[in-house]
């Protein structure tokens, strides 16, 4: 099997969460600058197997697409014909910052390493993926 790739979409970084190649374990891998995620991901895919890419999707509170939305549909356009042959999977994302943050609480974490906004887009990014998991 070939792993499953995740990303945690924002205007200035993007959380990144991959599986092992079984698919059992979601594990936050890294955050990188947004302009930077197409050659992050071609680089990644020289070296490992990914099966699908996993992108959170931004949504209200009533279902309804977010205003972030609209930004992330050049990278989506981007990223289906720079990799026409990996599925690009959506996943509902509302609340994965939120819990990123509850769970750094809850594992004891300090609050100036709490503040670190990369670590948490990392943590949602692992969590929009433990989300596609456990729906699969």
């Amino acid at each position: 099997m070939a792993r499953i790739l995740a990303l945690d979409y924002g205007k200035v970084r993007t959380g990144i969460a991959v599986t092992d190649e079984m698919q059992l374990i979601a594990s936050g891998l890294t955050t990188v600058a947004t302009k930077d995620i197409v050659p992050f991901i071609e680089n990644y895919l020289q070296s490992e197997n990914v099966e699908i890419i996993v992108v959170g999707e931004p949504k209200q509170m009533d279902g309804t697409a977010s205003e972030s939305e609209v930004l992330m549909q050049p990278l989506l356009k981007q990223l289906s014909v720079k990799f026409p042959k990996l599925p690009i999977i959506r996943q509902d994302e509302r609340f994965t910052s939120k819990m990123a943050v509850q769970s750094m609480i809850d594992s004891g974490m300090k609050k100036k390493k709490r503040q670190n906004k990369a670590l948490v887009d990392e943590i949602s990014a692992t969590l929009i993926l433990q989300a596609y998991l456990d729906s699969k």
